[in-house]
C-alpha cells in the first residue's frame, strides 16, 4: 500500500540492461523487506530465477556466511580469484535464458567477502541484486562499494502519510476507519508500518479498537501496543550511547527542549551521537535550536521504564533550569506547571490557573482540565470554574460541565461573571440533549440579572445562536440582524464569534446562500485573527456553516475541499464540534449523489455522536445512514440504522433535523417499492421544514417527492422556493420537477444539464434516464441511446446508487406510472394483497395492473419481473 512509485521505479530498473542492482533504503520497520519481496515476486513472474538471503550480525562474523546457501556446490573459494570466477561461470546465463535475481535483506550487515563476491557477480552480469539497507547504520568499505556506482538504483522509502494509513487500515480491517483513529494511529506510529501493525494488534486484543457495523473507531484515550512493539522499540533505544541516555529520558518527559538544556545533562558529542543514530531530531527555528525524540513511541517506552524518583528528579531539574532563565517564553508557565504537577501532584494555584488559560487558548482541553482540577477548591473563582466548564464542554463531558457551570452561576458575583458563565452554560445545555427550553431559560435568567445594554445585547446574540442551532433559523436571524460585520468592531470577541458562527448557517437554511458564504468566510478570518485571546472553539469550526452554505449554493466541490481541510484541523485538535462538520460533509455527498462517501462521513459522525452522547447529531446521521444503505441496495443495514433512530429519545428539532431526519424512512420505503408511502413521508417532512423556516430543507424533501413519482404535486411549490433562494441548486431542482411532470425528453435533458452544473450527479443521471425512456416511448431509438449514454456517464459517478427512476425508467418505459409502482412492489417480493393494502386498491385492480405490466414487458413470473426491473427481493421490511 502506498508504494506504487517505488514499484514503478523497479519495473523501469528491471528493463534497463545496464542496471545491476535495486536497493531500498529506509528506517527500521518502514516496509523495506515487504517492498523488496514484492519486487522479487515480480521478477519471478517475469521468468527470472530468484533466490533470497538475509544478512545478520551473526552471519557477518563468517565469510560468505549470509549467502553460502546461494553459491553453487563444489566451488572452492580458498583462492578468491579462481573461486569467484568459477561462481560467476556457473551462475552466468546464456542467450535467451532467464536472468538470476538475488534478494539480500539488511545489506548493511553483510560481511566483506560476501559484498565483494556479489559486486563481482553483478559487474559480470551473472546476477541482478535486490537489497535493503537500514538508514543510519554503519557499514564497511566493501558494502559501500557494493551499493555504489551508476549501475545500482536506489530508492529511499519514506513512512506512510495519514491518507495512506487510512487506506491501509480500511483494507486490513475490512471497513472504513474513523479519521480521528487514523490520526491517533498515524501520530503514534509515525507512519512506520511495523509500529502501526503492533499498535493495531494491541488495540484489537484489548478491545479498544471496535467497529459498529459501519466504521472502526479507537476508544478515546486508549492506544495499547504489544509486547513485541515494546521489545522492538526498546532494542532500538538500547543501542544508544549510555552517555546520551539522560537526554533521552529528559526528552521523554519534557520534549521539546532547548539544545542548551539537552547539553546540560550530556556532553555535546553525546547529543550529536544520538542525532546520528536517528534517536533525536534537532531543529533550528530562527535563533532557537530545539531537540525532540525522533519517534513518539520512544517517549512511551522510556517513560514506562523510568522509576518514580528518577522521573521526579528529572522534572524538577528541568523546572529549575527554565526558571533560572527567567521563564520568559509565552508557554513557559504552562510547561512549568505541567512539570511540577507531574513531579509532585501540586503547584501554585496562580500558576495552575495561568497555565490552564494558556492550554485553553492552545485548544489543549485535556491539559486545561488537569491543571484546573489541581487547583484547591477554596482557590477556585467563578472565572476558573467557567474555564473548567468550558474545557469539559469542548471534550464532550456535558454532565461534568453542567455541574461545574451551575455552581459557577450560583456563585457569580456581578453582571460580568453572570454573563461569562451564561454564554458557556447555554451552549453546553444545547449540546447535552437537554430541551432547548432549558438553554433559553438559562439565557433569560442571566438577562434578568444584567442591566448594562452592551451586556444584554450579548445575551441577545446568544439567543439568536441558540434558536438557529435549535432549528429555528428565521427567529435566530432576526436576533442577529445587527451583528457587526467585523470582529474588530465587536464589543465582545467571544459573543461575536458565537453569533458569526451560527448566522451563516441560518442564512443558508432560509436560502440566502450568497450572504451565508460571505459571512462564513468573514467569521473564519476574524476567528483566526483573534484566536489567541478568544475563548471559543478552534477557528476551523467556522468552516461548518461554510460547508452548508456552499452546498446549498450548488458548489459541492468547494464545500468538500473546505470541509475536509477543516475536519483534519479539528481532528488534530480533538474537538468534538467536528461531529457537525462530518454531518454536513455527509449531507454534501448525499446531495451530490455519492451515497458511499456520504455513508462514510455519516458513519464517522454517528460513532462520534455515540461516544459523546450527542442525540441531536445522531438522530440526523442515523437517518442519513439508512437512506444511503437503502439507495445502495442494503435494506437490512438501513433497517438497523432506523431501529436505533427510533430508540433514541425524541429531542426537540435541531439544526437540519426539521424534516430531513425522515429521509431514511422514506428511501427505505422507496427501495421496497412503496413509492406512495415514501412520498407521504416526504410530504409530511416537507411541511415540518416549512413550518420551522427551513427553506432549503423543504426544497430537498420536495425534490425527492418528485423523484419518486410525485413531480406534479410539488413542481409549483419548488418554483416558488426557487424564487426566494439565491443559489443555483433549488432552481435546478425546480426545473427537474417540472421536466419530470411534463415527461418531455428535451426538458429532461435540460434539467440534467442544470443538475450537473450544480454537482447533483444523481439527479442528472435520473433526468437523463427519464429522457431516454421518453425517447424510447416516442420511438426515437437514436435519441434514446444518446440519452442513455449520457445517463450512464452520470451514473458512473454515483457510487452504485440505485433509485426507482434509475432502475425502472428504462426497463418499464411502456408502463404507466401506476403500473410501474405496482410492478416494482411486486418485483421486491410483496404479495398482491399487501400491495393492495399499501396503495389503497382492490386486489383485483392490483392483479389487473400486474397482468398489463407482464404483457408489456414480455415476462410471465415475478422473478422475471424483478430481473427486468433490476430489483431484488427485500429481506428487511421498513416498519411504519
Amino acid at each position: 500500500m502506498g508504494r506504487e512509485g517505488e514499484l514503478e521505479e523497479f519495473t523501469a530498473a528491471s528493463q534497463d540492461r545496464t542496471c545491476r542492482g535495486f536497493l531500498v533504503y529506509g528506517a527500521a520497520g518502514v516496509g523495506k523487506s515487504r517492498l523488496a519481496e514484492e519486487c522479487l515476486e515480480r521478477a519471478a513472474a517475469d521468468g527470472s530465477r530468484v533466490g533470497r538471503a538475509t544478512a545478520t550480525a551473526a552471519a557477518g562474523a563468517v565469510p560468505l556466511g549470509a549467502i553460502a546457501h546461494l553459491l553453487p556446490a563444489g566451488v572452492d573459494l580458498g583462492d578468491p580469484v579462481a573461486g569467484f570466477a568459477a561462481v560467476a561461470a556457473q551462475l552466468a546465463t546464456g542467450r535467451g535464458e532467464p536472468q538470476r535475481v538475488l534478494l539480500v535483506d539488511d545489506l548493511h550487515l553483510l560481511d566483506p567477502a560476501s559484498a565483494v563476491l556479489l559486486r563481482q557477480l553483478m559487474d559480470a552480469g551473472a546476477v541482478r541484486l535486490i537489497g535493503t539497507v537500514r538508514t543510519g547504520e554503519p557499514y564497511g568499505e566493501a558494502v559501500a562499494a557494493l551499493t555504489g556506482g551508476d549501475a545500482v538504483r536506489r530508492v529511499d522509502l519514506a513512512v506512510l502519510d495519514p491518507g495512506r494509513i487510512g487506506e491501509l487500515l480500511a483494507a486490513a480491517l475490512g471497513r472504513p476507519v474513523a479519521r480521528h483513529t487514523v490520526h491517533e494511529l498515524s501520530a503514534a506510529s509515525g507512519g512506520n508500518v511495523l509500529y502501526l501493525r503492533e499498535l493495531v494488534l494491541g488495540a484489537l486484543a484489548a478491545g479498544d479498537l471496535t467497529e459498529d457495523g459501519e466504521i472502526w473507531q479507537l476508544r478515546e484515550g486508549r492506544l495499547p501496543g504489544t509486547a513485541r512493539l515494546a521489545e522492538v522499540v526498546g532494542a532500538r533505544l538500547a543501542g544508544a550511547d549510555p552517555a546520551g541516555r539522560p537526554v533521552l529520558e529528559l526528552l521523554a518527559l519534557c520534549e521539546p527542549l532547548p539544545l542548551a538544556d539537552a547539553e546540560s545533562v550530556a556532553a555535546p558529542h553525546a547529543v550529536a551521537a544520538l542525532e546520528r543514530a536517528g534517536l533525536i531530531r534537532v531543529a533550528q527555528e530562527r535563533r532557537r535550536t530545539t531537540v525532540s525524540l525522533a519517534h513518539p513511541l520512544y517517549g512511551e517506552v522510556l517513560r514506562a521504564g523510568l522509576p518514580v524518583l528518577r522521573r521526579r528528579a528529572l522534572l524538577l531539574e528541568q523546572v529549575a533550569r527554565t526558571e533560572a532563565r527567567g521563564a520568559r517564553r509565552r508557554g513557559d508557565p504552562l510547561r512549568i506547571a505541567t512539570w511540577r504537577l507531574a513531579a509532585t501532584g501540586t503547584a501554585d494555584p496562580a500558576l495552575l490557573t495561568q497555565a490552564a488559560v494558556l492550554a485553553r487558548h492552545a485548544h489543549d482541553y485535556a491539559r486545561a482540565v488537569a491543571l484546573l482540577q489541581a487547583v484547591p477548591e477554596d482557590r477556585h473563582t467563578t472565572a476558573t470554574r467557567s474555564l473548567l466548564g468550558d474545557a469539559f464542554f469542548e471534550m464532550g463531558r456535558w454532565a461534568e460541565a453542567e455541574t461545574v457551570l451551575a455552581r459557577a452561576d450560583r456563585l457569580a458575583d456581578g453582571e460580568r461573571e453572570t454573563l461569562a458563565v451564561a454564554l458557556v452554560r447555554t451552549t453546553n445545555l444545547l449540546w447535552s440533549n437537554a430541551p432547548v427550553a432549558e438553554a433559553l431559560a438559562a439565557n433569560d435568567a442571566a438577562l434578568a440579572r444584567i442591566t448594562r445594554p452592551v451586556d444584554r445585547r450579548k445575551l441577545k446574540i446568544n439567543e439568536g445562536f441558540i434558536r438557529i442551532a435549535a432549528g429555528l433559523p428565521a427567529q435566530g436571524l432576526a436576533l442577529l440582524e445587527d451583528l457587526e460585520t467585523d470582529v474588530g468592531d465587536a464589543s465582545d470577541v467571544d459573543a461575536w464569534l458565537r453569533g458569526a458562527w451560527m448566522k451563516p448557517a441560518g442564512l443558508a437554511l432560509v436560502g440566502r446562500t450568497h450572504e451565508a458564504v460571505v459571512w462564513a468566510e468573514r467569521a473564519h478570518a476574524g476567528h483566526r485573527r483573534v484566536d489567541e485571546r478568544a475563548l471559543a472553539s478552534h477557528p476551523a469550526f467556522q468552516r461548518i456553516p461554510l460547508v452548508l452554505a456552499l452546498t446549498e449554493a450548488g458548489r459541492p466541490a468547494e464545500a468538500r475541499r473546505a470541509g475536509e481541510s477543516a475536519y483534519a484541523e479539528l481532528v488534530a485538535a480533538d474537538s468534538v464540534v467536528r461531529v457537525w462538520l462530518a454531518v454536513l460533509l455527509g449531507r454534501t455527498e448525499w446531495l451530490a449523489g455519492r451515497p458511499a462517501t456520504a455513508r462514510r462521513w455519516w458513519a464517522e459522525a454517528a460513532a462520534l455522536a455515540r461516544t459523546f452522547d450527542h442525540a441531536m447529531a445522531l438522530r440526523l446521521v442515523l437517518a442519513g445512514l439508512a437512506a444511503c444503505a437503502a439507495v445502495q441496495g442494503e435494506p437490512e443495514a438501513a433497517e438497523t440504522a432506523l431501529a436505533e433512530h427510533r430508540e433514541l429519545a425524541m429531542p426537540e428539532p435541531g439544526l437540519l433535523s426539521a424534516g430531513e431526519e425522515r429521509l431514511g424512512e422514506a428511501w427505505l420505503l422507496a427501495a421496497a417499492g412503496r413509492l406512495g408511502e415514501a412520498r407521504s413521508v416526504l410530504l409530511a417532512a416537507a411541511r415540518t421544514a416549512r413550518a420551522t423556516g427551513h427553506v432549503t430543507g423543504e426544497a430537498l424533501l420536495l425534490t425527492d417527492v418528485a423523484r419518486l413519482g410525485g413531480a406534479r404535486q410539488v413542481a409549483d411549490r419548488l418554483t416558488g422556493l426557487a424564487r426566494v433562494c439565491d443559489g443555483e441548486l433549488v432552481p435546478a431542482r425546480a426545473q427537474l420537477a417540472h421536466a419530470l411532470a411534463a415527461d418531455r425528453p428535451e426538458r429532461l435533458l435540460r434539467a440534467a444539464d442544470a443538475c450537473e452544473a450544480v454537482g447533483a450527479d444523481l439527479l442528472a443521471a435520473e433526468a437523463a434516464t427519464a429522457a431516454a425512456a421518453a425517447w424510447h416511448r416516442a420511438r426515437e431509438p437514436r435519441r434514446a441511446a444518446a440519452a442513455a449514454r449520457r445517463a450512464a456517464t452520470a451514473v458512473a459517478r454515483c457510487e452504485g446508487a440505485r433509485t426507482p427512476l434509475l432502475t425502472t425508467a428504462g426497463a418499464a418505459a411502456p408502463l404507466t406510472a401506476r403500473e410501474r409502482e405496482v410492478a416494482l412492489l411486486a418485483a421486491v417480493g410483496n404479495a398482491s394483497v399487501d400491495i393492495a393494502r399499501a396503495l389503497t386498491l382492490s386486489v383485483r385492480t392490483v392483479d389487473n395492473h400486474l397482468h398489463r405490466a407482464y404483457a408489456k414487458l414480455g415476462v410471465t413470473t415475478r422473478r422475471e419481473l424483478a430481473r427486468t426491473l433490476g430489483a431484488e427481493p427485500l429481506t428487511a421490511r421498513p416498519q411504519g
